[in-house]
């Protein structure tokens, strides 16, 4: 039993994590499994974008990281290039100072990729993108085309303001589709097309109001009905009225909150607990994982196994171990770091590529026997790095998680808003960092009164200023949406992206 040292909990580590930490030569945490997580995902920024300069080129690139931020911002083609050289920022380990502070130091320097977008088309406005074109503002996104206000999302074309969907088209305001076409409002449902208003469906069509339904067509509250009363249902639930969509939607709400729930959303898995994972194994508390075996208290799991207290592991496949890290892309031995990609052996890593053996770098590319960015020797890397972890035991940093005065984002911008939401006064009081609101981003609306059918809407929405009827935040229309609001009856939106996202959350 251990008091965690977050949250002041009693919490067990468990025989299998107690293993697993052995196996590695790193210690067990002195954090509860939620504060873990938490702790985790508050490194990482999904969501929010700023305007910025690059500082190698001066270009204006559309950046993870503020202008205002303290460290060296690169836009992703130099970032990825090889006009620096990450290694000119080495230094020697100062064994009268605390590890942390030195690597603080170094975080200082180092440059930083502005936003993570890979091998996409016309694809700057996301965050966590790959393989995909005309995407925008969406996070955390794979192979997709034409995908607007969206996050998690793999395989998807067409799909607008939509959470964990996978292998979908013409999809609206869906979350936890797999599989579907043509779905409104559809929620924890496979296999289904033109289902509307919807709560765990499977194989259906063509239903409106349901809930708990499989290969069934055509059903309206449950029940079967013609193809001519579904059509008269659903003309009226969607007619491009804004107080028409508020009402079916309050009216879906209250029927989920009536339905019969499923205990676990598990498919294919054996000796797992947790929820949404598919074709998994031996998982314990595990979340959102897919293929993934032998992994204990992590949250997003591709292809991974033996990852404890991970975030995002594998996206492609982890074969671990691995542990306390997040954003771990086809790595093997990995304990405490942040953002790597095929590589093996680190520790306290922070962005690396295809690295193996490094302790405490940032930025590297093919390297290997590193320590602060400096290059050693096979024998002089085995040498130092045991008096390394010697010194961090008797300064306490040993198997800690990076302090939070080392994470890169305020609180408020980071992936643990969505999954465990705080007050400033809450964050802060827990040591994390919080961004005050940009007041540039709360103008005076140039249009403040929305027409409520989007039949009366003309193109010259697109010019004006709206704001957002939840937070106040300024968004705008652009092209693409209006065309898909008009093509599918719906009402332009009241609530900035933002503010969609959260409550799809």
């Amino acid at each position: 039993m251990k008091i965690c040292q977050q949250c002041k909990i009693d919490f067990q580590i468990s025989k299998a994590e107690q293993s697993h930490c052995d196996q590695m030569n790193v210690p067990a945490s002195d954090l509860c499994r939620e504060c873990r997580i938490r702790n985790l995902m508050a490194a990482r920024n999904e969501w929010k974008l700023y305007r910025r300069k690059c500082d190698f080129s001066g270009d204006e690139i559309i950046s993870a990281y503020p202008s205002d931020s303290p460290f060296t911002i690169y836009k992703n083609e130099v970032w990825w290039g090889n006009d620096w050289d990450a290694l000119k920022y080495g230094r020697d380990f100062d064994f009268n100072r605390q590890f942390f502070e030195q690597f603080a130091e170094l975080q200082k320097e180092v440059p930083r990729e502005g936003t993570t977008v890979f091998n996409s088309e016309n694809c700057a406005y996301n965050s966590h993108i790959r393989e995909s074109r005309n995407c925008y503002l969406c996070s955390l996104v794979y192979k997709c085309e034409d995908v607007y206000y969206s996050s998690w999302v793999v395989n998807d074309k067409n799909v607008y303001d939509s959470l964990y969907t996978n292998s979908s088209t013409l999809c609206y305001y869906c979350s936890d589709v797999n599989n579907s076409y043509e779905c409104i409002a559809l929620e924890e449902s496979d296999n289904c097309n033109n289902c509307y208003f919807s709560y765990q469906l499977r194989g259906c069509d063509h239903c409106l109001y349901c809930s708990n339904l499989a290969n069934k067509s055509y059903y309206l509250f449950n029940k079967p009905c013609s193809e001519e009363e579904f059509k008269q249902a659903k003309d009226k639930a969607i007619n491009g009225s804004w107080t028409r969509w508020q009402e079916a939607y309050q009216h879906y709400l209250e029927m989920r909150k009536k339905a019969v729930r499923k205990y676990v959303n598990n498919l294919n898995c054996e000796n797992v607990k947790g929820n949404h994972l598919h074709n998994s194994r031996n998982c314990d508390d595990c979340f959102e994982g897919f293929n993934s075996e032998h992994c204990v208290n992590s949250v997003s799991l591709g292809d991974a196994t033996s990852a404890h207290s991970c975030y995002s592991a594998g996206w492609p496949d982890c074969q671990g171990p691995t542990y306390m890290s997040l954003v771990t892309r086809a790595g093997q031995d990995i304990a405490y770091c942040n953002y790597t990609w095929f590589s093996s052996g680190l520790r306290y890593c922070d962005s690396c590529n295809t690295c193996e053996s490094c302790f405490g770098c940032i930025g590297l590319h093919h390297k290997k026997y590193c320590i602060l960015n400096k290059q050693y020797s096979k024998e002089e890397y085995e040498e130092l790095l045991p008096k390394i972890i010697e010194h961090m035991k008797s300064t306490n940093e040993w198997g800690q998680f990076f302090p939070k005065d080392l994470y890169t984002y305020a609180y408020n911008e980071s992936a643990a808003m969505d999954f465990f939401p705080l007050s400033k006064d809450e964050a802060i009081a827990m040591g994390f960092k919080w961004r005050p609101k940009d007041e540039k981003e709360y103008q005076p609306a140039t249009l403040s009164n929305i027409t409520d059918n989007i039949s009366d809407v003309d193109d010259s929405i697109m010019n004006e200023i709206l704001a957002c009827e939840k937070c106040s935040k300024n968004y705008k229309i652009i092209q693409q949406e209006l065309k898909f609001y008009q093509e599918n009856n719906l009402p332009i939106p009241r609530y900035c992206p933002t503010c969609r996202h959260g409550m799809r959350f």
